[in-house]
């Protein structure tokens, strides 16, 4: 492994950060049983989440009790049957007017949901276009290859505006991004098909394995803002759904470790209850109703996987350093927006359930 990993502050320049990543949807290799996480309550201390493996790097292993990989049976793939239904439901995306109507010179909407650190990565802290180059916005508009012409990528994401402002239909998130987004740009909640969804619970402070743990907490919210979605923007297809990055150098209860880690755990669960219930019909007590055949909910699945711990590199390359974030080491620096632009952007090209709709002159079938 070479040194460039561990240093402690990031080289002043956009271009090194392309060293520190490989593909994010390279399959990890095993972990080891952690013994379970050191505190990191937002004191500063910039202390490693000492036991905790990324997800895709735990697998089988555990993490309080708790099997690692991000799909069922500790695995980073997901199970065959849920592939291919989100490829059905990529087969289904289809330019809309604004009535939500088959239409050749109809659009599709790629729509950003969550929190400062969603807008950030996805378009700029402030949500105003033009986008920030080094985001995934603007990466996708300087990338030929990006489908330009039926495919509309809009950031309905805000700072502050956590998991509980996004969980009912009838909160003033869902009619800001319809008035300032959505009609602004001449579309419509009715041409929304797939999102992107990255949340978190603002100063959690109930760790698993407690039974009202944030982990918990966070994955019922998550099925509500699921469900509430698909009320608002009926002809949701797919979502993808991200977990926080590091949170070791937190200054503040804002999200420190354990939280962000754990929240990964949310995302891996509610996209588990999809999967069993889609198998057993069996609703989880906690992710509720996610069947996305009868219109309950969009089909749902992992989007990039961005948590490393702290300095140590992952098995694909990544990791955080101090210089990724900025002073109350909780909200990226241009390095960390950097990062995660740039993983967004290399998944919504490769994965097999939106290249084909997300890249120019390709079909889903």
């Amino acid at each position: 492994m070479t040194s460039a990993f561990f240093r402690t502050a990031r080289p002043r320049g956009v271009a090194r950060l392309a060293s520190f990543l490989l593909p994010a949807l390279l399959v990890a290799c095993g972990g080891d049983e952690p013994s379970g996480p050191s505190r990191s309550q937002g004191t500063g201390a910039r202390d490693l989440v000492v036991g905790s493996v990324p997800l895709n790097d735990l697998l089988t292993g555990t993490y309080q009790g708790f099997t690692g990989g991000q799909y069922p049976q500790g695995r980073n793939s997901m199970p065959a049957a849920h592939s291919t239904a989100g490829q059905l439901q990529a087969a289904a995306i289809q330019p809309l007017n604004v009535n939500g109507q088959p239409s050749a010179s109809g659009k599709y909407v790629l729509l950003s949901i969550g929190m400062s650190h969603t807008t950030q990565e996805f378009c700029s802290a402030s949500g105003a276009q033009p986008c920030e180059a080094w985001t995934f916005m603007g990466r996708a508009a300087a990338d030929a290859s990006v489908n330009k012409t039926t495919l509309v990528i809009a950031n309905g994401a805000k700072g502050s505006q956590t998991a509980v402002t996004w969980d009912s239909p009838s909160n003033e998130n869902y009619d800001r991004v319809k008035a300032d987004v959505l009609e602004a740009k001449g579309l419509s909640e009715k041409q929304v098909q797939i999102l992107w969804v990255k949340m978190a619970n603002a100063s959690p402070s109930v760790s698993l394995p407690a039974s009202n743990a944030d982990a918990y907490q966070l994955k019922r919210s998550l099925g509500d803002i699921l469900r509430a979605a698909k009320v608002r923007y009926p002809n949701l297809k797919q979502a993808f759904i991200s977990s926080r990055s590091y949170g070791g150098y937190a200054t503040t209860p804002l999200n420190p470790e354990p939280y962000a880690y754990e929240s990964g755990f949310a995302v891996k669960w509610l996209v588990e209850a999809q999967i069993r219930q889609k198998l057993s019909g069996t609703i989880d007590s906690r992710a509720g109703d996610l069947d996305y055949d009868q219109g309950i909910a969009p089909w749902v699945a992992w989007g990039p996987y961005f948590w490393a711990n702290g300095e140590v590199p992952r098995s694909d390359g990544l990791t955080w350093v101090a210089d990724d974030f900025v002073a109350d080491g909780t909200h990226p620096s241009k390095f960390g927006e950097t990062k995660v632009g740039t993983m967004l952007l290399d998944f919504f090209k490769s994965s097999p359930h939106t290249r084909c709709w997300f890249l120019a002159g390709q079909t889903c079938s």
